[in-house]
């Protein structure tokens, strides 16, 4: 049997069924280029961070290319930051003059996005800052900007945080009114207490509060778990699990986040990009794994994807041009199926196939365990070809003759040509016999 979360609250049938979408983060740390914590890492005050306000103009902002470079991909949703730690938002809000119109921009950025993304297929999620470094009433804390600025946190008395938190509420309002149906809200994140400095989380928030609003205003939309209580999907960050993620023994809907380098915000001198074989490889360790992969793109000052990412972007969907059927609609092989070395299986309860993944190609031939009589055709992904199944004993001609392997009644032996017929990761389709699993 296949693993079964338990229903949540958001509807996420369809979050299991396409598993990758893009996530963006843009903000005014574009034009600093060096981290999207520029302003916390480097201690920058508020009119010190202002001069990237007074100069954010991205006049080669096509969101119409952004979307097409993500369905290309094979990216079925995408989440956009609408407001970062520093405080910017993208949109025309009411509550606050930080925003994209009062900058060179002159106009809202995210109302274009959205209906782009929607264009091209795409389902919209809005991450949503918890922190804020230019609110008025946001209090200091062990990652703010001036938390070594005795001056400034000497302030902090007079400081309501509540006033913030209504903020926060009144923006959620506006993300969840005036875009139309929303499948993701990303909330992201809590801080922890120091000596120093008292936390803020589920409590500072009115987390139960705003989970209240924001199922009243949109009941179905996904909402992930960094409000500090559960709700439909958990959100690994920077990692790789092990195996399915499970709370108290129990897997759970789960989503790594994962960058293209070392930075989410556009950052020109990080040099640690990951390569096409090992974000393809991620993808499929992912959903091998009962996941989805939210692969992150950080957009220039000027509005357009990186280069470097556009390049992996296009690569990715060669991939998925032949290969998007063991990624859809799949998850964890059942239980009792284990994939050989340096391989992934990922499995499609609803057409019976299961996927093999060769990391690395073997040479000749390749055993599956426990597979003997449940397969009924294997063939390779990429062009339908057929892969011979050998079963039982397989036999191999040498200088000095014939010799024979028996093998176990359970083992299956696919024969495989020498040479690997795709330059990233080769799958092999198995089409199983009625009632394998």
């Amino acid at each position: 049997m296949t693993l079964q979360p338990r229903p949540t609250a958001g509807d996420t049938s369809w979050f299991t069924h396409d598993r990758f979408g893009l996530f963006v983060h843009w903000g005014l740390y574009a034009l600093p280029a060096r981290h999207e914590w520029v302003q916390s890492f480097e201690k920058m005050d508020a009119q010190t961070y202002n001069r990237y306000f007074r100069h954010f103009d991205p006049d080669l902002y096509d969101p119409h290319a952004w979307a097409a470079a993500a369905a290309d991909a094979g990216m079925k949703y995408f989440v956009v930051t609408t407001k970062h730690h520093e405080g910017f938002c993208l949109w025309d809000t009411k509550y606050t003059d930080f925003k994209a119109p009062n900058t060179p921009a002159g106009r809202d950025l995210l109302t274009p996005m959205v209906e782009a993304f929607r264009e091209q297929g795409l389902r919209v999620g809005f991450y949503h800052s918890l922190l804020d470094w230019h609110h008025p009433d946001y209090t200091t804390d062990e990652r703010h900007p001036m938390r070594d600025n005795a001056a400034f946190t000497a302030e902090d008395s007079r400081r309501d945080l509540q006033n913030y938190t209504q903020y926060l509420h009144n923006q959620t309002e506006e993300l969840l009114t005036q875009f139309g149906p929303i499948d993701i809200l990303w909330y992201d994140f809590s801080v922890a207490a120091s000596d120093r400095y008292p936390g803020k989380g589920r409590d500072e928030w009115q987390s139960k509060k705003l989970l209240e609003l924001v199922r009243s205003l949109q009941p179905q939309v996904i909402v992930n778990d960094r409000l500090q209580i559960p709700q439909d999907v958990r959100t690994p960050e920077q990692y790789q699990p092990r195996g399915w993620v499970k709370i108290n023994g129990e897997p759970v809907v789960w989503e790594a986040c994962q960058t293209f380098s070392g930075s989410w915000g556009y950052h020109r001198d990080e040099d640690s990009w990951k390569s096409l074989d090992m974000l393809v490889k991620m993808l499929i360790d992912t959903v091998s794994k009962g996941g989805n992969l939210l692969l992150n793109v950080g957009p220039t000052g000027r509005g357009e994807f990186d280069e470097r990412a556009l390049e992996r972007l296009k690569g990715i969907g060669v991939w998925m041009k032949r290969h998007s059927r063991s990624i859809y609609g799949c998850t964890q092989a059942p239980g009792d199926v284990r994939a050989p070395q340096d391989c992934r299986y990922t499995y499609n309860p609803q057409t019976q196939r299961l996927y093999l993944h060769l990391f690395s190609w073997p040479f000749g031939a390749i055993h599956l365990d426990g597979m003997a009589e449940r397969v009924e055709y294997a063939q390779l992904l990429n062009d339908a070809s057929e892969i011979p199944i050998v079963r039982q004993e397989v036999e191999y001609q040498g200088d000095h003759g014939f010799m024979s392997e028996a093998r176990s009644e359970d083992l299956l032996v696919l024969k495989l040509p020498t040479r690997p017929p795709d330059p990233t990761v080769p799958v092999i389709e198995l089409f199983l016999k009625e009632g394998s699993f």
